[in-house]
């Protein structure tokens, strides 16, 4: 089962994921809000809070990492539909260029919601 701890308090992310979880398959995704997981769960996934609230994380069923871009790759590529998308940004010069566009939503994001921040501070 593919785990994906994503931040259930971001409104366009918590919308996404929440789309996601309508179409895809069961049994194949456990979704993770950031919100409900303690720092030791987070600590036995190799992630601190902060970590996790800056970039969506996806974990395979070998359990390998995957972050940002590559983290939406791995999910579109299990929806129905979605697998061509996938299968597309995963192209060499595509995925690169996702990569900066998700990095620098993400960076945005951080900067901008008031429960990142905090996390930010609690963690220093």
């Amino acid at each position: 089962m593919i785990k994906v701890v994503y931040d259930g308090q971001c409104d366009l992310c918590s919308r996404e994921i929440e789309y996601y979880k309508t179409i895809s398959p069961q049994n194949r995704f456990e979704w993770l809000n950031i919100k409900n997981l303690s720092d030791t769960f987070l600590k036995n996934l190799n992630l601190t809070r902060v970590e996790a609230l800056k970039t969506l994380h996806a974990f395979d069923n070998s359990g390998q990492i995957h972050k940002g871009a590559d983290a939406f790759m791995l999910i579109w590529k299990q929806l129905k539909y979605w697998r061509f998308l996938g299968l597309f940004v995963s192209l060499p010069i595509i995925r690169q260029v996702a990569k900066i566009v998700y990095q620098l939503f993400a960076t945005w994001k951080f900067k901008h919601a008031p429960h990142c921040q905090i996390a930010l501070k609690e963690e220093s």
